[in-house]
């Protein structure tokens, strides 16, 4: 049995989660959000919590057991208490700014680069540097982080570019002086 699958999720207070036709759909205060749950794995739902089993125990169904329970638990974190990605800008004059629904960042490039942010997707910017991604998919909140940090990844001299918050980059030394 699998062990993250047999897991029971528990619910807070203020979530409601449903389910019709191998749709999840979980409600909550910071939105809604649906899924489709796997073929060989169903859910039952009691007072606060929610369990998944699968149907049989061929080797797909066990594979999809773990990964219903966490998509089904992410989903109850997601529309409760939500999800956030830290990036930061480092480089002399590297900056980014929020300009409705776009993300301006300069970045040593001879223009300034544009990404727009998909809906369902949350940027704030502190001091010019910092990057605060936030969403209720986590999914989403994880390919957004991604695909900015892809803009300009960090070098390993001088330790320019894009990082995850906390991330270490590690460095190479540059060429030595002659002799």
């Amino acid at each position: 049995m699998s062990r993250i699958g047999k897991k029971p999720i528990a619910l807070a207070k203020n979530v409601k989660i449903s389910q019709s036709d191998g749709m999840v759909k979980v409600e909550g205060p910071k939105g809604s959000l649906t899924s489709k749950l796997p073929d060989g794995v169903s859910m039952v739902v009691s007072d606060n919590e929610v369990v998944i089993e699968r149907k049989s125990d061929s080797r797909v169904d066990r594979s999809y057991h773990g990964l219903a329970r966490t998509l089904v638990d992410n989903m109850v974190k997601g529309v409760s208490t939500g999800f956030e990605k830290g990036l930061e800008i480092s480089g002399v004059g590297y900056r980014a700014e929020v300009a409705g629904s776009i993300l301006k960042l300069v970045l040593g490039y001879s223009s300034p680069v544009e990404y727009n942010i998909p809906k369902g997707v949350d940027i704030r910017v502190d001091k010019q540097v910092n990057l605060m991604v936030s969403g209720i998919n986590k999914e989403l909140v994880g390919r957004v982080a991604s695909e900015i940090r892809s803009l300009k990844k960090p070098e390993p001299y001088k330790g320019k570019g894009i990082k995850y918050a906390g991330e270490y980059i590690r460095r190479k030394a540059g060429k030595s002086a002659g002799a």
